[in-house]
């Protein structure tokens, strides 16, 4: 563990220190090189939690998750390279500074084996990415953006917040370890009730449930490249693992109480994917996708059962990689075309043409392509939910119908169509942003050969 939040903490001083000529080879390289590191994490040498310290442990659901993290800095730091090209020195020192901040808060709270250190790790992560967002971000819309993100997510975490303090009254022990030891929780009482209520609340606006997802699509939209793909591929997963650690101490009597939530998640699935069918501005279409995907594995982690979690936690890894991978194709259109409408790019494949190639590979994994991860995470959690209710079968059915329908959209709208004259005096593609495409686009080939490494615990 120290030997990635040690380097992590130092990237800091690196960032502040490494001479202007070299400051983007120096941090990206240093960044790889603690990426590269984060892969021995997936050769556990346990089955159950490996603990680190009193506070701090790994076991198969976290370890996948922090991978993902520290992937993606030397990913981001790449994709930002064009869009702080103009600012100071100084600014891109501290737009690199937040990066390493929101990389080592997301780290503490995926190995957190202790209920408030999570809770703190995760309240963490809401500062430095309030911070890109409203400093970085393109539009003039991004303090409106900050300002959903700031509130939605803070009123869904104080219920959260009492509840926890309500169970260390009660329990005396907020650890993961000891709560696991426990018999699993009877929800008899009606105040009970509530505070399950509470312990998920945060978590489901986080991911988001639909309903409670507004913030997402505009935060989105304003975020910088590297706001976007961090905010799509870990932070939204951040809910997620939330719920699944939560979920395991709740017992089947609270079954009934989460069938409200698994309706409004599957009922979420498919109008964000209609919504999706009529969006134009890139960006957004691709916020909505997540909301989509999202919604599924709120309705796995609810249902609680062994196939569920290995779904669900497949699927978000999966999706991850998937969903920033497409932000950053669409920030490559954007950079070109100062434009985030699908229209303006029409034709590019004529004028760049390995550009969609890339955008063909992410389309069909987003559209969960045998063998991908992505269908193996999802046909995982529309067997199980089939298995709880056989009508769910329509919904999840027509929904993998729309995915294909938007994700078809994307493409076409996009690549296809006569090329618009205004885009004949773009500049041509780099290799740094095709190894950037490249280094999502591998790990997720590599994972078809052993998909297990992702499916935790169950």
């Amino acid at each position: 563990m120290l030997k990635i939040l040690i380097p992590t903490f130092m990237l800091m001083l690196v960032a502040w220190l490494s001479t202007p000529k070299w400051f983007w080879s120096t941090m990206t390289l240093n960044s790889l090189l603690i990426a590269m590191l984060s892969v021995t994490w997936f050769n556990l040498p346990y089955e159950h939690m490996l603990i680190v310290n009193n506070f701090m442990g790994l076991d198969q659901l976290s370890s996948p998750l922090m991978i993902l993290t520290c992937w993606l800095l030397p990913l981001m730091i790449m994709a930002s390279q064009n869009h702080l090209k103009n600012t100071t020195l100084s600014w891109q020192r501290t737009y690199m500074i937040m990066l390493i901040i929101l990389q080592a808060s997301l780290i503490l709270a995926f190995s957190a084996t202790e209920f408030m250190l999570f809770y703190i790790s995760f309240e963490t992560t809401l500062i430095p990415t309030l911070i890109i967002i409203t400093r970085w971000g393109n539009q003039a819309e991004r303090l409106n953006a900050g300002t959903y993100f700031l509130f939605y997510t803070l009123a869904g975490s104080m219920p959260l917040l009492i509840a926890l303090l309500i169970m260390q009254n009660s329990l005396t022990s907020l650890s993961f370890i000891i709560l696991d030891l426990m018999p699993p929780m009877m929800l008899t009482l009606y105040y009970n009730k509530i505070w399950w209520a509470a312990c998920l609340l945060a978590f489901l606006v986080k991911m988001p449930l639909y309903g409670a997802h507004l913030w997402l699509p505009k935060a989105h939209v304003e975020a910088p490249i590297a706001g976007s793909m961090i905010l799509a591929a870990v932070l939204l997963k951040l809910g997620g693992y939330g719920i699944l650690r939560v979920s395991m101490m709740l017992s089947q009597a609270s079954e009934e109480l989460s069938y409200p939530f698994i309706i409004l998640a599957l009922w979420g699935v498919m109008m964000t994917g209609l919504i999706c069918t009529r969006q134009t501005d890139l960006k957004s279409l691709i916020a909505y996708s997540s909301v989509s995907h999202m919604g599924l594995v709120i309705a796995a982690a609810m249902i609680q059962t062994p196939w569920s979690y290995a779904g669900a936690i497949t699927l978000m890894i999966s999706h991850g990689l998937t969903s920033s991978v497409l932000f950053c194709l669409a920030n490559l259109n954007y950079e070109r075309t100062h434009s985030r409408t699908l229209l303006l790019m029409r034709g590019s494949q004529t004028i760049l043409p390995l550009m969609m190639t890339w955008w063909l590979l992410s389309n069909l994994l987003n559209m969960a392509i045998p063998p991908s991860t992505n269908m193996w995470g999802e046909l995982l959690i529309i067997t199980s939910l089939f298995n709880w209710s056989s009508y769910t079968i329509l919904i999840t059915g027509i929904s993998t119908v729309i995915t294909a329908v938007y994700t078809l959209y994307i493409y076409l709208m996009t690549q296809q169509g006569p090329t618009i004259k205004t885009i004949n005096n773009i500049f041509p593609s780099y290799t740094r942003e095709h190894l950037l495409i490249v280094l999502h686009l591998m790990p997720m080939f590599l994972l078809l050969f052993n998909p297990g490494l992702i499916m935790g615990l169950y």
